[in-house]
């Protein structure tokens, strides 16, 4: 029997599938947010989608190839 695929587990919870596309959240929006004003985490905020230059590794790494 063949070992089965495995997904790359970083990129597994980085991004989803979605009917468009993939999706990803914002980056800098982890830690230090008190310097960054308000502003800008704001529109930080939700997600968006990934870039079609992107679009082939993050499918090879979560197996959708």
């Amino acid at each position: 029997m063949a070992s089965k695929a495995k997904v790359h587990s970083g990129a597994a919870k980085r991004f989803k599938k979605t009917a468009k596309g993939l999706k990803r959240k914002s980056a800098h929006k982890s830690h230090i947010l008190t310097k960054m004003t308000t502003k800008r985490k704001r529109q930080l905020r939700g997600t968006s989608q990934v870039n079609a230059v992107d679009v082939p590794n993050v499918k090879r790494m979560l197996r959708e190839v």
